[in-house]
């Protein structure tokens, strides 16, 4: 039979408190909702996650014939070797590291603007939401608003520079400005998170340090430079390192301002490569899952070497 216990207040009375076995029931009850809870996001990595990274590995060694594992034949690392050995590939490679420049540019100046919003001027909290309402907005919608600014005959940008007719640039057309416009876009839409991110770091910089350089009698470049930067690295890190992840995986921006690439192929990134393999060749699954697990070691290779070198310019103190 459950008991109750009894409980002395401080004022001599006694409080009655609920039996045992209801309050390890209560406790059960609520360690399961916090289970099913936690456990929401773990098997929805486990469905669109674990299972397509393992048939992946899988599909890598195995000539598919569709979109099914069944009917496949094994052939080892030969998916690796041929696309290792596609010029196609390379040419995707080289086309991302191009277009991937826009994260360092990107970063350079949103450290830059975030500077000088940190000053004190007025309407700068006005400034930052105008700067980041493009990081917010889809990447389909952006890319759909600069291909109309971008277009030959009606855009904007050519009325605004005076090229219209006979001398209207192909921005998306000629392979001369192509890339530059992908970058132009990639810088416009993703400067508004380096921003935000710069300004709350540049939020903890140590007063006292940039007072002292000053009376030392550093200039207004040297106290951004030998102060500032070095304070903030951890942030340039981490910036540095997600942007070059996320250009290495660039895909949705190209294909919407070009499906076939842009002229000469100089839209088709790796994933745009990947992409091409599983949609548009047939019975290339395969090579496309070999593609994918290159890219990953890619990542691997570039993450880890940022975390080594990161050694030198990256201060936590």
């Amino acid at each position: 039979m459950a008991t109750l216990s009894v409980v002395v207040g401080t004022d001599g009375g006694s409080e009655k408190l609920p039996p045992a076995k209801k309050m390890k029931k209560s406790i059960r009850a609520e360690e399961i909702k916090c289970i099913v809870i936690a456990a929401i996001p773990l098997v929805g990595f486990f469905i669109f996650g674990f299972i397509p990274l393992i048939l992946a590995a899988v599909m890598a060694f195995l000539e598919v014939p569709d979109f099914s594992v069944i009917g496949s034949t094994w052939v080892g690392t030969q998916n690796f070797v041929d696309v290792w050995n596609d010029p196609l590939f390379w040419e995707a490679v080289v086309n991302t590291l191009i277009l991937g420049s826009s994260t360092l540019i990107s970063q350079v100046l949103s450290l830059g603007i975030a500077y000088l919003l940190n000053q004190p001027i007025r309407g700068k909290k006005t400034f930052r939401m105008i700067y980041f309402i493009p990081y917010v907005c889809s990447v389909v919608a952006v890319t759909l608003m600069w291909r109309y600014m971008f277009n030959t005959n009606y855009g904007i940008i050519n009325h605004l520079l005076g090229s219209t007719g006979d001398n209207a640039i192909k921005w998306l057309e000629d392979s001369k400005y192509f890339s530059f416009s992908v970058i132009v876009i990639s810088v416009w839409s993703g400067m508004g998170y380096g921003i935000i991110m710069y300004t709350a770091a540049l939020t903890g910089v140590n007063r006292s340090l940039v007072e002292a350089a000053k009376i030392d009698g550093a200039n207004p470049f040297r106290v951004f430079w030998s102060v500032v930067i070095p304070t903030i690295s951890p942030t340039s890190f981490f910036l540095l390192v997600t942007g070059v992840i996320g250009a290495l995986q660039s895909f949705a921006m190209t294909n919407m301002l070009s499906d076939t690439g842009g002229p000469n192929g100089d839209g088709v990134t790796i994933v745009f490569y990947l992409y091409r393999r599983v949609f548009e060749y047939a019975g290339t699954m395969g090579l496309a899952s070999a593609s994918a697990w290159i890219l990953a070691v890619m990542v691997l290779i570039v993450t880890v070497i940022q975390f080594v070198g990161s050694k030198k310019w990256v201060h936590y103190d």
